[in-house]
């Protein structure tokens, strides 16, 4: 899909003092107009980027927002982890700052449906919120939608597989954090000199943040693939039945590991969630086709099909 240009109507929410949401209000796709619709939907998808996105570095929301209907709008959340911040920051944080843009819009539209749809790593700020600490006490969200929904242990794996360098550079930089961690500095930054990994990763990066996105059983690690079934269900089994979930991911994406059986995959997340209760939508959800992580350089069709299954999602709700 083609990037739109620099010109992107919408409107800038400032949910607190220094983060900010970013609102889709498009004109329909055949028409000259360049202001904002006056039309005042009541249902909102809140979009969470993964590590390194910021508002419009991911295309598909700007054609998701003209795709669906009326009364529903995309806003493209920006929390402290975005761009650049994510090596500094935790899960926690995103999960409370997430809880102050949700409040924010329920003030906004109370009368109206919360949908949080997270890509890549911000799939994992979606899940702390529905099944992390404190999740009980959080303003309830209507749906849950999963996209590129992928390890970051598993897919640092995949990035270094073969190069002998990258590996011992890998086993080294979890070794580091580790020992960071264990010794009570946990929140130092990580001397990146001579650490592949690190100057791949090409921000300051805590040794927590990298424990957390690395490690097995780090913070992070949500989706790895060979997780038990026990720690799936405190995962998976605990999304409430109030937060309808979903499960996308691309045929294509490089940071799904080739031995991942994917379809597989998504079914036995999706099995937990029945288990415990919760609902989840397997007719829409699944593996897109040609689908690569973020969709950005993806033919017009493979992006729509995504598309299409968001609105269909929500229009269900």
């Amino acid at each position: 899909m083609a990037q739109d240009g620099a010109f992107h109507p919408g409107i800038l929410h400032l949910y607190t003092p220094s983060l900010t949401a970013f609102e889709h209000r498009l004109p329909p796709p055949n028409t000259t107009c360049s202001v904002p619709s006056s039309s005042a939907p009541q249902n909102t998808i809140l979009f969470i980027g993964g590590l390194g996105d910021a508002p419009l570095t991911v295309r598909y929301p700007t054609l998701l927002a003209r795709t669906l209907p009326s009364h529903w709008t995309v806003a493209e959340v920006t929390l402290t982890s975005s761009a650049a911040g994510w090596g500094t920051s935790t899960l926690s944080r995103d999960a409370a700052e997430l809880e102050k843009c949700v409040a924010y819009f329920k003030w906004l539209r109370p009368d109206g449906n919360i949908v949080l749809m997270g890509h890549s790593t911000g799939c994992q700020d979606v899940m702390e919120y529905v099944v992390g600490a404190s999740c009980s006490s959080r303003p309830t969200i209507q749906g849950a939608i999963l996209q590129a929904a992928v390890s970051d242990r598993e897919g640092w794996g995949a990035i270094v597989a073969g190069d002998e360098a990258l590996e011992k550079s890998l086993e080294d930089t979890i070794a580091l954090a580790t020992s960071y961690v264990s010794r009570g500095d946990a929140d130092a930054i990580l001397p990146k000199k001579g650490n592949k990994v690190l100057e791949m990763f090409d921000i300051p990066c805590t040794a927590y943040r990298a424990h957390s996105l690395l490690v097995e059983g780090g913070d992070d690690d949500y989706f790895s693939t060979d997780l038990s079934d026990g720690t799936l269900k405190q995962t998976f089994g605990r999304i409430p039945a109030r937060t309808k979930a979903m499960f996308l991911w691309g045929s294509k994406d490089p940071y799904i590991p080739k031995y991942v059986d994917q379809e597989g995959t998504l079914k036995r997340w999706a099995k937990f969630v029945r288990e415990g209760g919760g609902n989840v939508d397997e007719v829409n959800g699944g593996v897109v086709q040609g689908a690569t992580h973020n969709l950005n350089d993806d033919a017009e069709e493979i992006v729509q099909d995504l598309v299409g299954r968001v609105v269909s999602f929500v229009e269900g709700l």
